[in-house]
């Protein structure tokens, strides 16, 4: 739902953790067993008359589904599966009837991210938090597929000694995240105590929180608020989306900063609830998508200038942020200028020289 500017009132989040509840098939439960010993997890599973001719990972990731089937396919090809005795390593293997497979599952690595020296630009920086400008392109946190060369690497290198720990382990306390594609402020504690304040801070959403975004069309009305629910998109669960039920509250305030004719505008967004790619969505929900956005934009079209088709990354940056120092009480705002790549896809687009507003439908 999109409101035109009112009073800038706005409700809390009244947003909670779903929980998923999963039933128990007692017939696969008795298909197979699992034993711990010397920190080493066996899973034996035995192949059910229907489950015949089926690839062994997918058996498997239909058995234990505690573990993913990239996962368990790795555990197959790294050789800890078994048939009788013999190691077996392909994935694809078509299972019969009666076979029972042996599985061992190591104990999960410890998750210990590294320091790695990397240029950051610091905007604040105290005995308790920083506030620094992140360049599109740097994912915030390991995980899977980025395991290093992430923020928290940098932070961990840049801050040293002077990490007094978060929760009893030395690490930043990265109270808020921005993808990876979007560039801008953020602020990280570098005490318990400051984490734990500026964590309650965001979540009763009093930050000052200001974005720009480049974006196709013009939105109208031209300053509104969107109040929607997001949750996981129901077609693809890697994408979030605006539900019907479900989801959480989400609201954005917005208003278009300059126009470029018809064919796109610059917009300002400013967060009143902080949901996964919110803005993204909700512009794109309104029929205006970010330029650059690939997740959330619609099919690029051949005709438009490269510099605006080819836009490597969605057109977001985070400007300004403000908080209430957590140990102070001192109110601190901090604007970040825009990054130069943004900068000159708003000069490709002079009102002078505009492609047909088709290209962007």
């Amino acid at each position: 739902m999109v409101n035109a500017i009112g009073d800038g009132n706005h409700q809390g989040d009244r947003s909670g953790h779903q929980q998923e509840a999963h039933g128990d098939n007692q017939d696969l439960e008795r298909a197979h067993w699992r034993v711990h010993f010397n920190a080493m997890t066996h899973e034996c599973v035995t192949v059910g008359e229907k489950e015949g001719g089926e690839r062994l990972d997918r058996l498997l990731a239909s058995r234990l589904a505690a573990l993913s089937r990239s996962r368990l396919k790795r555990l197959v090809e790294t050789g800890q599966v078994s048939l009788g005795g013999a190691t077996i390593t392909d994935p694809s293997l078509r299972v019969k009837p009666g076979q029972s497979f042996l599985i061992e599952i190591p104990p999960p690595v410890e998750d210990k991210p590294q320091p790695e020296a990397m240029e950051l630009q610091i905007v604040y920086e105290d005995e308790h938090l920083l506030v620094l400008n992140k360049p599109a392109g740097l994912v915030v946190h390991p995980a899977p597929g980025n395991p290093d060369h992430t923020l928290v690497n940098a932070l961990l290198a840049h801050c040293g000694e002077s990490l007094a720990g978060i929760g009893g382990v030395k690490r930043p306390g990265i109270v808020h995240r921005l993808d990876k594609d979007t560039s801008g402020l953020m602020v990280v504690a570098k005490t318990d105590l400051a984490h734990q304040r500026l964590a309650a801070d965001f979540a009763a959403h009093r930050l000052t929180r200001a974005y720009l975004a480049v974006v196709r069309g013009v939105p109208s009305p031209r300053a509104g608020t969107i109040e929607t629910r997001i949750g996981r998109s129901r077609a693809k669960r890697k994408k979030m989306a605006v539900v019907g039920h479900g989801g959480k509250e989400a609201i954005t305030r917005y208003r278009v900063l300059h126009a470029f004719g018809t064919v796109a505008a610059l917009v300002e967004c400013r967060l009143a609830t902080g949901r996964t790619h919110q803005i993204r969505v909700h512009l794109s929900n309104m029929g205006h998508p970010l330029i650059g956005d690939q997740t959330y934009g619609r099919n690029r079209a051949s005709s438009l200038r490269p510099a605006i088709r080819d836009f490597p990354r969605q057109a977001l940056h985070a400007q300004t942020i403000g908080f209430r120092h957590p140990i102070t009480g001192e109110y601190l705002e901090f604007s970040a200028p825009v990054p130069k790549d943004v900068e000159d896809l708003i000069r490709s687009l002079d009102p002078a020289r505009l492609d047909s507003p088709a290209t962007f439908r």
